[in-house]
């Protein structure tokens, strides 16, 4: 009998939105190839029934909503719920956001497996009441699912805190190795390889922007910042305050999502900065280990088990600072840590090994006929 799988939680696919929709696009095209059946729900603009149609095998469940905005969100993933419970076949959950939720999928006996992501509801960007919803959904996912995946082993130790050890597996997010970029691609924005260093985030403050930006903007280097992002200065006090520290060598274009471009980025770059200070197991941070980059990110410990001992960390804006008095004029210490970059992605990180984790994983827990 074919096993189905039914994945919520996302925009949909193909990808076009962030981590979990690459990590959705990734699973459901392996699962296919193996003789899976896999339902991918889809948030669309509009209103109406919901509809289904093919994608390179993997059937898309789309739902239109018209609603913008975290209650659009919501409200797909209610009716992604409901509809996911009218069948009893294996259910994905990513993320935990509106967890309370999937009190139905219990209800009706559908086997549910939750990623719980990050520990979203103590990143400094939310409010109140967003918090306490998100806190709340936290709880609500730990005990629902029938079975949590953590994608990183600080994750697992959060979740452990509240349910029994053996309910949780720890798999990390996955990423593509790139041994390879068109230079060509850099030309446009007058960048030189190895002449610029990049940050890919959202710039927001939890994620050490303003720290870097002063850091390297504390002295004249030879060498040019470019911060990816979408900065909106006009409306956003904290852009604006990056923006002001910059100095003339530091570049924002804006934000860049032509895969390709990015690509060439993270491969070019003297160094990847990762000012994260909160999450799981980051997917632009696996992404620039699969690139062979030289890490530079913010000392904790989401980032050195990701990143490992030989990048290169800072707790402050003046360790960030020293670290680029001391780095940039390094090419040996350059050069080694790009090879731990690859070392450590190919240790942890490819997509052959985290997808056949979670193959084992839904396998274990498929439903018995």
């Amino acid at each position: 009998m074919q096993k189905t799988l039914r994945i919520l939680g996302t925009r949909g696919v193909p990808a076009g939105h962030g981590g979990f929709e690459t990590f959705a696009e990734r699973l459901s095209l392996h699962l296919v190839s193996r003789g899976w059946q896999v339902v991918v729900y889809c948030q669309e603009d509009g209103c109406g029934p919901t509809l289904e149609d093919d994608w390179n095998g993997v059937l898309r469940a789309r739902i239109p909503v018209r609603q913008n905005g975290p209650k659009g969100t919501i409200i797909f993933d209610a009716r992604a719920i409901l509809h996911a419970a009218g069948h009893q076949d294996l259910v994905l959950t990513l993320g935990y956001n509106t967890a309370v939720f999937c009190t139905l999928l219990r209800l009706k006996g559908v086997t549910n497996i939750i990623n719980m992501d990050g520990i979203e509801w103590s990143r400094m960007k939310w409010g109140p009441m967003a918090r306490a919803w998100l806190w709340l959904n936290d709880w609500a996912g730990s005990w629902l699912g029938n079975h949590l995946v953590a994608d990183h082993p600080r994750i697992k130790d959060h979740l452990a805190s509240r349910v029994p050890e053996e309910k949780i597996t720890m798999i990390p997010y996955g990423g593509d190795e790139v041994l390879s970029a068109d230079a060509g691609l850099l030309v446009a924005y007058d960048f030189e390889p190895s002449k610029f260093s990049v940050i890919i985030a959202r710039p927001e403050p939890e994620n050490s922007f303003l720290e870097m930006v002063r850091a390297f903007s504390s002295k004249v280097r030879g060498h040019k910042l470019v911060v990816l992002g979408n900065f909106t200065p006009e409306r956003n006090a904290f852009h604006r305050q990056v923006m002001n520290a910059a100095s003339a060598e530091v570049v924002f274009p804006g934000a860049i999502y032509a895969a390709p471009v990015v690509q060439a980025l993270r491969f070019f770059s003297r160094f990847y900065l990762h000012g994260h200070r909160v999450g799981g197991t980051n997917p632009s941070l696996v992404e620039a280990l699969g690139a062979g980059c030289a890490v530079i990110a913010h000392d904790n410990h989401f980032n050195r088990w990701v990143a490992g001992p030989e990048a290169a960390y800072f707790k402050d804006e003046a360790e960030c600072a020293a670290l680029f008095d001391r780095l940039l004029a390094d090419d040996a210490a350059v050069q080694r840590m790009k090879a731990a970059s690859r070392a450590r992605f190919y240790e942890r990180f490819t997509w052959e090994q985290v997808l056949s984790e979670y193959e084992e994983l839904l396998t274990r827990w498929y439903p018995k006929s």
